[in-house]
């Protein structure tokens, strides 16, 4: 009469008769108040209301015990009493709930009035992994209904085993839970809970994401390679993960399909590639391990850099080896080797070494480093000159006579003349200038000229004059 909403009557009205226990005046009642959600995959548990029902069904439901025997009966009481979910000991030995009214009536409400992962929780709330499983591959329920309901509950009270057990029992080969499974990677990865995602990855035997994660234990944090030394372990598995993709691959390509969708593929040849990037980290952690413990490591940085990261980082790589062992040449065969397995810009890498030889006053070890360069077979005709020019910039720090041993070492005389210009070294040029042939050379002492009158150099002047 009033035109109130009666829904909230007819839900009290409902509560009144599951307290009096009889269940079907209940439903009809609740029929009149409750509704099913507009979409079963939302992620919450349904209604208010509902929820409100299955908390008091499941409070009412009390352990079923069986009086084979008083002491039994005694034991199976106290462990009632041990228990905190009411539920737990009406289960067989399958994780099924005994087929109690309760329960049963839990599954009417549910499944008339709940969402999909109302449905999912209660399984699980139960001990019923199973069924909550089936229930998400029967209703195809998205991956967050997944992560939600199963698997943060199954990893939260350490039954991730038990989870993957049931997900092989359910399907070996695994591929009805691709979505579900890169989506808890995925998830997992958001969290940082790279140990877990580890162990998931394994379990999917996704070896190149699991080769991935293993990259990232080596390189996370550490400060130097005295800690990296201590990681290596990482690498070797790496290595495996890797291998055994491999033996995977040649094994599938001789049937005719092997179906492989959710996990990572790569080439045999990018594999191959990868192995041979952690052999050669190997020999480098080793080697710099070696030097920073001997104390001959003088590089500091900022970050530390592998051959994991960009190229830029390879050559960073490539500089350290070089520059952090007892001299040039003990490092110069793993620089080299770096270099030329990932075509890094060769002179680049070589003229920041030598530029850093400058700074450490170490001149001699830059003659060191153009006779590794030249012995190496690959070196272009001008590459020493170029390293030499390269580091020249920082003239003015080189002592004079250190300075003329480097411009000496050079092969080009063009090269040796634009050298001793760069350092103002006028005389010097014009020496080199008139011995070569005569029309070059009468275009090289007019260049100096003109520098020298520029620069009030009066005596250079004067020769390049009496000279032309």
């Amino acid at each position: 009469k009033s035109g109130l909403d009666p829904s909230g009557a007819w839900h009290a009205w409902g509560m009144a008769c599951l307290k009096a226990g009889n269940l079907s005046s209940a439903r009809e009642k609740f029929n009149r108040c409750l509704k099913p959600p507009v979409d079963l995959n939302q992620l919450n548990h349904g209604s208010r209301l509902v929820q409100d029902v299955i908390q008091y069904l499941e409070s009412t439901v009390k352990p079923v015990l069986i009086a084979d025997d008083d002491y039994f009966a005694t034991l199976r009481e106290l462990e009632a009493t041990l228990r905190t979910r009411s539920l737990s000991l009406e289960m067989m030995c399958e994780g099924k709930v005994q087929h109690n009214s309760y329960y049963q009536e839990c599954l009417f409400y549910l499944h008339s009035y709940g969402t999909n992962l109302a449905i999912i929780s209660f399984y699980m709330r139960h001990d019923c992994m199973r069924e909550a499983l089936l229930h998400l591959l029967n209703k195809e329920s998205p991956s967050e209904v997944f992560i939600e309901g199963i698997f943060i509950p199954s990893y939260e009270s350490g039954k991730l085993h038990m989870l993957e057990n049931l997900l092989e029992t359910i399907d070996p080969g695994l591929e009805s839970w691709g979505i579900y499974l890169i989506a808890a990677c995925k998830y997992l990865q958001r969290k940082n809970y790279y140990h877990i995602l580890y162990e998931l990855q394994q379990f999917m035997k996704d070896h190149v994401r699991a080769a991935m994660t293993c990259i990232r234990f080596f390189t996370h944090g550490a400060k130097s390679y005295t800690e990296l030394g201590g990681k290596q372990t990482w690498l070797v598995k790496i290595k495996d993960h890797l291998k055994v993709y491999l033996q995977e691959v040649s094994r599938s390509s001789g049937r005719k399909k092997m179906v492989f969708t959710f996990r990572k593929k790569m080439s045999a040849a990018d594999v191959s590639r990868h192995i041979n990037t952690v052999d050669l980290q190997m020999e480098v952690t080793k080697f710099l391990h070696r030097c920073e413990i001997s104390g001959t490591s003088q590089m500091t940085g900022s970050s530390l850099p592998t051959l994991f990261g960009n190229n830029s980082m390879k050559m960073d790589v490539a500089c350290k080896v070089m520059l952090e062992g007892k001299n040039i040449e003990e490092g110069f065969g793993i620089a080299f080797r770096v270099l030329q397995d990932f075509q890094l810009e060769a002179t680049e890498v070589y003229s920041k070494v030598a530029k850093e030889l400058v700074k450490q006053q170490k001149y001699s070890e830059i003659r060191q480093l153009l006779k590794c360069v030249s012995e190496s077979g690959v070196a272009a005709k001008n590459d020493g000159d170029n390293i030499i020019l390269n580091c020249l910039n920082e003239f003015k720090n080189i002592p004079a006579e250190d300075l003329d041993n480097l411009i000496q070492d050079m092969d080009s005389d063009e090269n040796k003349i634009q050298a001793y210009l760069m350092c103002n070294k006028l005389r010097s040029a014009y020496l080199v200038s008139v011995r070569q042939e005569k029309t070059r050379a009468v275009q090289l002492v007019q260049h100096v000229r003109q520098l020298a009158e520029n620069s009030g150099e009066d005596v250079v002047q004067a020769i390049c004059t009496q000279w032309l």
